[in-house]
């Protein structure tokens, strides 16, 4: 009878220990899933595209301004919403970081959506996921292609400014430190001219390309005429020029057959076709512009699954701005 009662507890213990087994392994390799928040949320995709729609038709740039935000999260420690955290006496944020400061914007559009989903329904609907599905909703809003967003990322309590000064690939980087810094987060040569093609849209400031404009070579005369009177040879640093001065406002391969004609606005942009390995690609992609939409579409997704939290880790920020 004793013996049976300590075989009894053993096998408890045993299937105890197997399931909490069970549920770290789960935690561990949570999922990201389309329909993360079909229950929890349902009307959360539906909200998040209303209001990027809205900001977008009040200011075709803020497409590219929410892309770039997202951007700059998942190159920084993975897309964990860290780079909407403020400073504080206690947290550095990434929004001082080099690439980041005076320069990105659509913090006020994200705040206005995370308070939409908030009285939706509360402490659910990520910071990390918002700015995932408003980066793909802006590039619909302006043309792009449309594709599927796993869901389920978690936020990030913390935030690194020196991994934002040192990871987000910057203006003067010339063929092959763009093919290392995208190669280091797992992208193809390929790919990296796939989401360098986000270039379509958006503009950037003067102090970002000067340097080309006055003293490269590989330009095209008239079009380095018309910018320089934007941007001059000092001051006006925060002047503003498109980067795809074809179609500034639509997501089309534009931008690929400005640098063919040597009309690429910044140093990293007419790398991309200079004589070097990526040059069939710009060829490619200004011949078929189903072939860019597909591999842009797919790189995307690809940029939104780089080391997301999931499960247990981080939390579900009620302000994106700050830590709970």
């Amino acid at each position: 009878m004793g013996s049976y009662h300590a075989g009894s507890c053993t096998a408890t213990k045993i299937k105890i220990s197997f399931s909490l087994f069970l549920l770290l392994v789960g935690v561990a390799s949570a999922q990201l899933s389309p329909t993360f928040y079909s229950t929890s949320c349902p009307n959360a995709l539906s909200t998040i595209k209303s209001a990027v729609a809205s900001a977008v038709s009040s200011e075709a740039r803020m497409g590219a301004s929410l892309l770039r935000l997202h951007f700059h999260d998942c190159f920084v420690n993975g897309c964990d919403a860290s780079v909407l955290l403020d400073d504080t006496a206690s947290l550095t944020g990434e929004k001082t970081a080099g690439p980041n400061a005076n320069s990105l914007r659509g913090f006020d559009v994200i705040d206005t959506i995370k308070t939409q989903l908030e009285s939706l329904c509360p402490k659910v609907v990520s910071c990390a996921d918002i700015l995932t599905v408003a980066a793909r909703d802006s590039i619909v809003a302006l043309g792009g292609p449309t594709y599927t967003v796993p869901l389920g990322r978690r936020d990030a309590t913390t935030a690194s400014l020196s991994a934002a000064n040192s990871n987000i690939p910057g203006p003067q980087l010339n063929l092959a430190a763009l093919i290392s810094a995208f190669s280091n987060k797992g992208f193809t040569a390929r790919e990296m001219v796939a989401l360098s093609g986000s270039h379509t849209i958006g503009q950037a400031r003067c102090t970002t390309f000067r340097n080309r404009l006055y003293n490269e070579a590989n330009i095209n005369a008239s079009f380095a005429t018309s910018v320089k009177s934007q941007c001059p040879s000092s001051g006006g640093d925060n002047t503003l020029s498109p980067l795809d001065v074809t179609s500034p406002t639509s997501f089309d391969n534009a931008y690929y057959r400005n640098l063919v004609s040597q009309k690429g606005l910044l140093h990293s942009d007419q790398q991309l076709y200079s004589g070097g390995s990526t040059n069939t690609i710009v060829d490619a992609y200004i011949s078929n512009t189903g072939t860019f939409r597909a591999d842009f579409a797919n790189a995307m997704k690809k940029m939104g699954n780089l080391s997301p939290l999931t499960g247990t880790n981080g939390q579900i920020r009620t302000n994106c701005r700050k830590i709970n």
